[in-house]
């Protein structure tokens, strides 16, 4: 065995038995100032395709398991670092689905090898944030250091969260706003009562393109949100607006341009039971792009409705408009099951189904049936 994988196990049995010790499914606190906590999850989904020539219809699976530490020094003061290994891609392995988008957006064993193109491993966000306290509903958040910018944009009440509520790409982030993850960067949350303001700068070490089209480039966002209580329940409207350095391809690969995008990402509560969630964007197409526009939105029912209140039910549905490559739109539907076992564990019931209509060429569909299992801590 490699040391990476002694490592990695090593690792997995601490995590495990301190899962074990913890009390609840919300960190284990070693001291007032030091706490761990972190998620394992695992996946198993097959598909089932039609039109999808070269591709069979099969089933895999993936583990994935994320530990975090925090050290508060002061109230005001927090350290943060988090961790990601895998077990398996699932069926985003290579030539295994015909599909544009993931059905499971979970980042997967290969995504924890050569983060951002820069030559490193494992580590996924580290970083320092220091808060001012202005008084009881107004702060200014400042943070430095390796980060997510899903961490700050697009958050969403009932659709934001691989592990625990949809599984596929397009209903878990809006896949057009380009967001970023794991590099270096710089984070601004300003929140006065139901205001606020959050900005998000990285350095990104690749672009994702191949050969002499791959380089670094910068990102830049800013998002605008406002939270309410109509009396029915809490409700959140966010407009992000982000972009680019002109570091991408166009289509012809001629030419580097920026990319940059719209996206207004909503979820309002209705009542102990329901709630429901929509998220709609505009990308520009002047580089080599995927989607242009995206339409998702879904309902959320809670298990209060039969008593058990960790317990949900989610509905999604997701149209999006293909951009200046082969994808004229894709469509996506998904309902799911989560049943709560305790605080910590949690298994799901997912069914998608997924249709890319192409240009020129085959269409793929498929049914894909899915089964997911997490341990928060």
């Amino acid at each position: 065995m490699s040391f990476a994988k002694k490592l990695k196990l090593s690792c997995l049995l601490i995590m495990l038995l301190i899962l074990m010790l913890s009390s609840n499914g919300y960190g284990y606190d070693i001291t007032d100032k030091f706490s761990i906590g972190g998620i394992i999850a695992g996946e198993w989904q097959y598909e089932s395709l039609s039109d999808a020539e070269g591709f069979d219809s099969e089933g895999r699976g993936a583990l994935v398991f994320q530990p975090e530490v925090s050290f508060k020094p002061t109230d005001s003061d927090e350290v943060f670092a988090k961790f990601g290994f895998g077990a398996g891609n699932g069926l985003m392995e290579e030539g295994q689905s015909p599909f544009i988008l993931a059905p499971w957006a979970a980042d997967v064993q290969d995504d924890y090898e050569d983060i951002s193109g820069r030559n490193r491993d494992y580590l996924l966000t580290a970083w320092y944030k220091h808060t001012f306290i202005f008084g009881d509903d107004h702060t200014l958040g400042l943070t430095g250091g390796i980060i997510d910018a899903c961490d700050y944009m697009d958050e969403n009440a009932f659709a934001n969260d691989e592990f625990t509520q949809f599984m596929n790409e397009a209903l878990v982030n809006g896949p057009n706003a380009f967001l970023p993850s794991y590099d270096i960067g710089g984070a601004v949350e300003w929140q006065l009562e139901g205001f606020s303001i959050k900005g998000v700068v990285m350095a990104l070490g690749t672009n994702g393109e191949e050969g002499e089209f791959d380089e670094p480039y910068n990102f830049f966002g800013i998002q605008l949100g406002y939270t309410v209580d109509f009396g029915l329940g809490e409700g959140n409207y966010r407009l992000i607006v982000d972009a680019t350095s002109d570091d991408f391809s166009n289509v012809a690969g001629t030419k580097k341009e920026r990319m940059s995008a719209i996206l207004f990402s909503f979820d309002q509560q209705f009542g102990e039971v329901l709630g429901a969630w929509v998220r709609f964007g505009f990308q520009d197409d002047e580089a080599a792009i995927d989607y242009k526009d995206i339409y998702t939105g879904g309902l959320n029912i809670s298990g209060n409705l039969w008593g058990r209140e960790q317990d949900n039910i989610g509905l999604g549905y997701g149209h999006l408009r293909g951009g200046n490559l082969d994808v004229d739109h894709t469509d996506v539907f998904e309902v799911y099951g989560r049943f709560a076992l305790n605080d910590i564990f949690a298994i799901t019931g997912d069914i998608q189904y997924m249709k890319d209509s192409m240009e020129i060429g085959e269409s793929p569909s498929g049914w894909i049936f899915g089964l997911r299992a997490t341990a928060e801590f």
